[in-house]
């Protein structure tokens, strides 16, 4: 379980403690022990088999494809993954590749319902270019939703990430992008349900370093 899962569950186990001795019942105990069993239970982190046949790329979160689109750019053609995590999905996120994280992007935005394709360009997000070790860049992004409002990314540029690793959460419902390179083979299509770091969602064939232009548009040079 994520830690944050306990610091939750236990204030309102103290909340609920406290009502019990102010009304001298437990009726008024009752919401935050189910607000606390809540927490407990979304907090959630599972272990995962991580497939390790070399080239593939791993799903970074739970949930549902609601994209799979093929994106033009100047330097070529790109694949866009989207994921929406729902208040009920593990909001764990993972590392879809193995490798090194070459730069970290956080920006402020709105908070538009994830299931909104407008969420990808105006909502609060974090972005991670992954230099992975088969030779190409992957960009993922944590994108907060209509209830989440907060986003956790444990990793820094120059960290060594495995596929697969915890790397961070969105709290509550939400979604993630992954942008791959253009000669990817997708492995899923909309409406797939995906667990994070046990799904493959792409394979990619080992290649020699090129470019990727991110979701946010700037270009990334290897």
């Amino acid at each position: 379980m994520v830690r944050d899962g306990y610091f939750y569950g236990l204030a309102l186990v103290v909340v609920a403690v406290v009502l019990w001795l102010v009304t001298g019942g437990w009726g008024w105990s009752v919401p935050p022990l189910l607000l606390a069993a809540f927490f407990l239970w979304f907090f959630r982190d599972p272990e995962r088999a991580i497939p390790q046949e070399p080239g593939l790329v791993v799903s970074p979160a739970d949930g549902k494809v609601t994209e799979v689109a093929r994106i033009s750019t100047p330097d070529g053609e790109c694949f866009r993954i989207s994921i929406f995590l729902s208040v009920f999905d593990v909001h764990v996120n993972r590392s879809p590749v193995a490798g090194v994280v070459r730069d970290v992007r956080y920006r402020k935005g709105l908070f538009l319902n994830a299931m909104n394709p407008a969420s990808a360009a105006q909502n609060e997000q974090n972005q991670a270019i992954i230099d992975a070790s088969d030779g190409y860049l992957i960009a993922f992004t944590q994108i907060a939703g209509l209830l989440a409002r907060r986003i956790v990314f444990n990793k820094r540029p120059g960290d060594p990430v495995a596929r697969g690793e915890r790397v961070g959460l969105i709290k509550f419902g939400s979604r993630t992008d992954v942008l791959l390179t253009g000669h990817a083979e997708v492995l899923v299509k909309v409406g797939d349900r995906v667990r994070g770091g046990s799904s493959v969602i792409a394979r990619i064939e080992a290649t020699e370093p090129g470019e990727l232009v991110t979701a946010a548009g700037a270009e990334l040079h290897a």
